[in-house]
């Protein structure tokens, strides 16, 4: 790969996953005004005609006839539907710092699968610097004040979150030949918005007022807009193109970055606690995150 094609990839990885880290805020405005499963439906939905009104726009098209779509079914069910719920249930089901250790765990786990699976082999280096990384991750959560209380269900659940953001990574690798990353957002945002509206239907029985009734909130249009075109539009084409063109230990170590990005925003917009322990725990996810794509430059 030329260095203007990797400077991109790394560009979109990057972006993508500041998006993110950002979207603990707006979730978190959200949740106060709709249940998480409308809330997820009505993200996904907008996302979805977003994308498809972007495409005669953009001159985009759906390439999908005489090709294996029902991979492309199965990557939208891993990430986002899988994910989310193993997420969501299990922060609800733990201690906010076993769920942080969890989720910082993606990375290392997909850098180890890629090497049966796609025969990716990362460098000794590589995978100190993505070790390096999750130490990041899990300081942060020790300075943290921790919440909640660990049972089997929150361990179920994030183990299958974690199983599911590796699936969801070697998949998208996997395909990345076959498919554009339009192609695989599109139908991610599409399987998404199928699912999380069902669900959302069961919640408020199908009561369309209690479905709409959210909308009243002004901010919280502002959120489920933040979160359907940046977080969910925006990130996910941009971490499909990342995979696309970069390994998958230099694409999922970005995944950290969400944290520190988090923890930041939690602190100058929210007016959160924040020390200089913590910034020194950023550091290390940043020095990780550079010593995994350098690595794997040299």
């Amino acid at each position: 790969m030329d260095k203007s094609a990797r400077a991109k990839a790394l560009a979109a990885a990057t972006a993508g996953h500041v998006f993110w880290g950002f979207s603990f805020i707006a979730s978190r405005r959200a949740l106060d005004t709709a249940h998480v499963f409308v809330l997820l439906s009505h993200r996904f939905v907008l996302a979805l005609a977003v994308m498809s009104l972007a495409m005669p726009i953009f001159g985009a098209k759906l390439r999908l006839k005489g090709r294996r779509a029902w991979l492309l079914v199965l990557l939208g069910l891993l990430e986002p539907v899988v994910y989310f719920f193993g997420e969501q249930y299990g922060i609800l089901h733990s201690s906010t710092i076993f769920s942080g250790v969890m989720i910082a765990m993606i990375p290392v786990a997909a850098t180890l699968a890629a090497l049966p699976v796609l025969h990716e082999k990362p460098t000794a280096a590589q995978i100190v610097f993505s070790l390096l990384s999750v130490a990041g991750v899990i300081g942060i959560g020790l300075i943290t004040k921790s919440s909640g209380s660990l049972d089997l269900i929150g361990v179920i659940a994030l183990v299958v979150a974690v199983l599911a953001a590796v699936g969801y990574t070697l998949l998208s690798r996997g395909l990345a030949k076959e498919y554009s990353p339009f192609d695989r957002t599109y139908m991610m945002l599409a399987v998404g918005a199928v699912v999380f509206t069902a669900f959302a239907m069961g919640v408020t029985r199908g009561n369309a007022a209690e479905y709409f009734a959210p909308f009243s909130d002004g901010y919280y249009c502002l959120s489920v807009g933040f979160l359907g075109v940046c977080c969910s539009v925006v990130s996910y084409f941009l971490a499909s193109y990342a995979i696309t063109n970069l390994t998958v230990a230099q694409t999922t170590v970005f995944a950290n970055l969400t944290t520190a990005v988090s923890v930041f925003a939690g602190a100058v917009l929210l007016k959160e606690p924040f020390s200089w322990l913590g910034v020194l725990f950023c550091l290390l996810i940043l020095i990780g995150i550079y010593g995994v794509q350098r690595a794997a430059k040299e």
